[in-house]
């Protein structure tokens, strides 16, 4: 059964700027994942929400990011195969999303 992780990322830059960020970097982000060199992503946004689909190895992950102004809330979703690492995953996106909205 698919697992849903959810994450609440707090952020100091307003709603534009982590827009910004998330649309130029979350697939650099993604490809730092274990596995995510091999990953076929695709994104699209409506309004401020982004949907995704990542694909490496017959699995499919999908989820989305929607920016608020100030915080950003990702939700993936993991394939059964997948929903065993859940935690070690949610911990790695945790510490890429924050480096991506830290403020500067």
């Amino acid at each position: 059964m698919p697992k849903p992780v959810t994450l609440t990322l707090p952020h100091e830059l307003g709603a534009d700027e982590a827009k910004r960020r998330i649309a130029d970097g979350f697939g650099r982000m993604i490809r730092q994942l274990p596995g995510g060199a091999m990953m076929q992503l695709s994104e699209s946004w409506s309004g401020d929400r982004m949907s995704f689909t990542a694909k490496a190895l017959g699995q499919t992950v999908s989820g989305y990011v929607d920016v608020r102004p100030a915080e950003v809330v990702l939700e993936v979703v993991l394939p059964e195969l997948l929903a065993a690492i859940a935690d070690n995953f949610r911990g790695k996106i945790k510490s890429a999303g924050q480096l991506l909205l830290q403020k500067r």
